[in-house]
């Protein structure tokens, strides 16, 4: 264990975060971020809509998440190229870079254009099903433009006003990116839509599988125990969750019966995000009725965030990370709950989410019955009486360790 923490602490940790501040990885990870309150409306509609079952007449509010959530992909393919060039301070550029990926993604839409000269899309790849499309569209125009940066068409003593020397050397690599495109999906057919459906199936098919369901848990409590924020993850993670949720809803439409375990509802909303990622709710609860009057002041700090699945104050705090003590359980959570988690909702014994429902701060319990019913709180009624068996014994060796500390501070006060 010791080897372990060294290394996480002085290789792996830096070594990570380095990787997650750099431009390019950090400029993805803010423009999903940017995304998240236009996620975050339709979740609140699917909240709106459970009145559906109550209030006759009340009117569709679908349309709604059709062009919040649903337009997804063409938010990404505007700010991923944004952000990038704000983040390297090329501010004369970036709303360019924003307009070009915006307008290459359309393109490789590949548009069904009539004669009478109106334009057919297929709505679905605007949204989460354009994606991945969207974010290769944004990084590939950040690429090109940030190249073409330091390229001038004039010499520097022209004498030609500075904004016409800029719409100049901006057509260059606008027209390159478009022409590519059009090359592409005009002259090649190529529909780059269906080319990323045939390359993520397999990578698709593992995120769905019990392997995959519990990487994703495991690996984000890892990290997170070790102090690097599992919003890292996220740009992976989003690829595969929302595709997901929106195809399990599309099946449900349809009559069908959801397939996708894997989605971000389960993680966060169903029975997995006790608390927060690591399921830490039950420990606070335990340091709650702790001897230790340190763990007692924390869990009372903690839990009202905690009910609200915000963790980072006790995982920073009691501490969690690099706390041996405390990892340990952690991880053990981090394993066993997803693959009780994964075979219930298999199995049928509980229904799969098929609801978008991104609102990861609403209480654990609440989401649970709003995605998959009464069975469901069965199901986290059973998750949580393992979380807090596994959490017991590993919280009751901290407080008598965090106890004797205090008593042996009291004692060396007093002589």
């Amino acid at each position: 264990m010791k080897r372990l923490m060294k290394w996480m602490t002085e290789s792996f940790a830096p070594r990570l975060e380095k990787f997650t501040n750099n431009v390019w990885v950090s400029s993805i990870q803010e423009a999903i971020m940017v995304t998240l309150p236009m996620i975050f409306i339709g979740s609140i509609i699917t909240l709106i809509a459970i009145l559906q079952d109550f209030i006759p007449g009340m009117p569709d509010l679908s349309p709604i998440t059709t062009f919040s959530f649903g337009l997804l992909g063409m938010f990404i393919a505007f700010l991923t190229p944004y952000t990038v060039m704000e983040k390297k301070e090329r501010h004369k550029i970036k709303l360019i870079a924003g307009m070009t990926g915006l307008s290459l993604f359309l393109m490789l839409l590949n548009p069904t254009i009539h004669e009478d000269g109106t334009v057919q899309f297929v709505l679905e790849r605007f949204g989460p099903s354009g994606m991945v499309t969207a974010l290769l569209v944004g990084v590939a125009v950040a690429v090109i433009m940030n190249v073409f940066n330091n390229f001038s068409l004039f010499k520097k003593d022209t004498t030609l006003p500075e904004f016409i020397i800029d719409w100049f050397d901006f057509l260059v690599p606008i027209a390159i990116i478009l022409t590519v495109g059009w090359v592409l999906v005009y002259q090649l057919h190529f529909d780059i839509f269906a080319f990323i459906v045939s390359v993520f199936e397999p990578i698709n098919a593992v995120g769905q599988s019990l392997l995959g369901f519990v990487l994703f848990n495991f690996i984000g409590v890892l990290l997170y125990s070790f102090g690097v924020s599992p919003w890292v993850m996220m740009p992976i993670w989003y690829a595969i969750w929302i595709p997901a949720i929106e195809q399990n809803a599309s099946l449900v439409a349809q009559g069908l019966d959801p397939v996708n375990i894997n989605t971000f509802e389960t993680f966060f909303s169903g029975w997995l995000g006790v608390g927060g990622l690591g399921a830490t709710l039950p420990l606070i609860i335990w340091f709650l009725t702790a001897k230790s009057k340190k763990l007692k002041s924390i869990g009372r700090a903690t839990i009202i965030p905690s009910l609200f699945n915000i963790n980072e104050p006790v995982i920073y705090g009691a501490p969690i990370a690099f706390n041996p003590i405390l990892m340990v359980p952690m991880w053990i959570n981090g394993l066993i709950t997803p693959i009780i988690v994964y075979f219930a909702l298999d199995l049928g014994f509980a229904q799969i989410p098929s609801k978008v429902f991104q609102l990861w701060y609403t209480p654990i319990g609440i989401s649970t019955y709003i995605m998959s019913g009464f069975n469901g709180l069965i199901l986290l009624a059973l998750v949580l009486a393992i979380i807090f068996a596994v959490w017991f014994p590993f919280f009751k060796l901290y407080d008598a360790q965090e106890l004797k500390k205090e008593q042996g501070e009291v004692k060396l006060q007093e002589s």
